[in-house]
């Protein structure tokens, strides 16, 4: 194998956690994707025999990268293209160790709403040590602090995030909530999902024509039954890290996606995103081969 495949190859086996860095440092999956790309292209530009550990390497440039670009942000004003929808990143739920590596239960919106608070140097610290274990004297070098300095710093960031809002059920008592709200909505046993969803849940749709928000179970219910008439495919996704659903047509083209908030065994917010422009903007998984 050529010396530039092989560096490929080994690239490639990093990328999916250099991708994880990237996005808990930018909460962006677009700017974490160019940010990784960005480290490709540093690592081909450099002789491949001086670098003793590719996956250390690779983490420092990918970081330092990141904390350019935060600090690039403080700079100028951040001016939302999606009407101020939150960007989703919607991923195949296969309970698999890659996936729970990859989207940890405390990496949802929320956190990363608290992490935007953070300096860049405190959100470096806080996401390389407390979610990749990254040693402090390693951490360090990247900030180019002491490890004292560093332990500091990430215990501030620490104190500031632990006000954030955490999901009151496990990861698998969600899945369980979503996948029984499917198994109600696919049979049209529609009492079983007045027992999923919480009398007064918050019902968010983002549409081409804009958004609406309505409250109770009803209006879930009513809209389920509607939907029962129609060739829909529907399945348990992670949306932001957390059981969600998508849907896609009989054809295979996604239709919506709808992110899940389970309190207390039942859903208390759903934000379905139905905007197809919206929807082209995000890497989403196909349609089960199967259904089509």
């Amino acid at each position: 194998m050529p010396d530039h495949d092989r560096l490929a190859a080994a690239f490639d086996a990093e990328r999916p956690r250099l991708t994880a860095v990237a996005y808990r440092m930018l909460g962006s999956h677009p700017d974490a994707e160019d940010a990784v790309q960005e480290s490709w292209l540093r690592l081909t530009r450099r002789a491949a025999g001086s670098i003793d550990d590719l996956g250390a390497w690779l983490t420092t440039v990918v970081s330092r990268i990141c904390i350019d670009t935060l600090r690039s942000r403080s700079g100028r004003p951040e001016v939302s293209i999606d009407r101020g929808v939150p960007e989703i990143v919607v991923m195949a739920d296969e309970e698999s160790p890659e996936d729970a590596a990859l989207l940890a239960d405390h990496v949802g919106s929320a956190l990363l709403v608290v992490l935007e608070t953070l300096r860049p140097d405190e959100r470096l610290a806080f996401v390389l040590h407390d979610t990749f274990a990254i040693p402090f004297a390693d951490i360090a070098q990247i900030l180019d602090k002491s490890p004292d300095a560093t332990k500091m710093l990430t215990s501030r960031a620490r104190r500031k995030v632990q006000g954030a809002p955490r999901p009151e059920e496990s990861t698998r008592s969600q899945r369980r909530v979503v996948d029984a709200f499917l198994a109600a909505a696919r049979t049209g046993d529609f009492d079983g999902l007045l027992d999923v969803l919480d009398p007064d849940v918050t019902w968010r749709r983002v549409t081409t024509g804009g958004e609406s928000v309505q409250i109770g179970a009803d209006h879930v219910v009513d809209a389920a039954r509607r939907g029962a008439r129609s060739r829909v495919v529907a399945e348990r996704v992670l949306v932001n890290g957390r059981p969600g659903i998508l849907a896609w047509s009989r054809s295979g083209k996604p239709i919506s996606v709808m992110a899940c908030t389970v309190e207390r065994g039942r859903m208390v917010e759903i934000t379905s995103i139905l905007d197809p422009a919206i929807l082209a903007g995000v890497d989403l998984p196909d349609a089960p081969v199967s259904d089509r």
